[in-house]
């Protein structure tokens, strides 16, 4: 499944929010030498317990991510879950 992310770095916290249809993630990385890239791999396989791949977007901040192994539809349920309970 292919997760599309608008990333804001330098945050105070990581966190996840669904503005309309597109997912915001703020992370506490500093956009320099794929910073920002290696703590979203990290927290996305953290939170999916899935294998992750950053697939577009390397020094974007959209970005394209591939979860390996899951539904587009268990993605979302556990997306509404987190961004619900924060």
């Amino acid at each position: 499944t292919i997760l599309e992310v608008y990333v804001k770095p330098n945050a105070k916290e990581f966190r996840i929010d669904i503005d309309g249809d597109e997912l915001v993630v703020s992370c506490r990385a500093i956009p320099a030498k794929g910073k920002v890239n290696k703590e979203l791999l990290k927290q996305f396989s953290r939170i999916f317990n899935k294998n992750v791949d950053l697939v577009s977007g390397f020094t974007s901040r959209q970005k394209k991510f591939l979860v390996y192994d899951v539904e587009a539809k268990e993605i979302n349920k556990i997306l509404v879950c987190i961004c619900c309970h924060e």
